[in-house]
């Protein structure tokens, strides 16, 4: 399969590689989130959920890329990770999950001041302050690294193979 050719007018720049001082920075914000949701107790499944959704919202297809194949690695399901933007609609997530996953959203949007509040009471239901404030910063990571992404319009390459030539 040959890589397809991008005429020179849709060719973005690479902020990640342009800015790398300000991409290493966002580096260690990512680092010490990771550190703080270890710390609160959020199982590493649960973080790829959240990148995978935050990143569905953002349609970073670059990091659904890679987030996905981190949750399969961490003991996800495909099963869970197919139905995930429809989380709602099934009963494949517990309480936690589904708080985590509202939490995210509203993150994501903020603007919609009627499911923020919605979605704070469900993680108070079910959080402490040290998951909630993990939760967040997991979804305002991500959220910063799709739009490294999609503003750069990182590409998603197929799976290298073993073929004989």
């Amino acid at each position: 399969m040959t890589e397809a050719v991008v005429p020179a007018q849709d060719r973005r720049v690479y902020i990640d590689k342009q800015s790398p001082a300000a991409y290493k920075a966002l580096l260690a914000t990512a680092e010490a989130v990771h550190e703080v949701a270890a710390e609160a107790g959020l199982e590493r499944p649960l973080v790829e959920l959240l990148n995978i959704r935050v990143s569905q919202l953002n349609t970073c297809a670059f990091c659904l890329d890679l987030h996905t194949r981190t949750a399969l690695r961490a003991g996800e399901t495909p099963q869970r990770i197919a139905v995930l933007p429809a989380w709602r609609d099934t009963l494949l997530f517990d309480a936690r999950e589904r708080a985590a996953l509202a939490l995210a959203e509203a993150t994501t949007h903020p603007a919609d001041a009627g499911a923020q509040h919605t979605a704070y009471e469900a993680a108070r239901a079910v959080f402490s302050d040290a998951e909630i404030s993990a939760v967040i910063w997991v979804a305002i990571t991500m959220n910063a690294f799709n739009r490294v992404s999609v503003l750069s319009k990182h590409p998603v390459r197929p799976p290298a193979t073993n073929r004989s030539v």
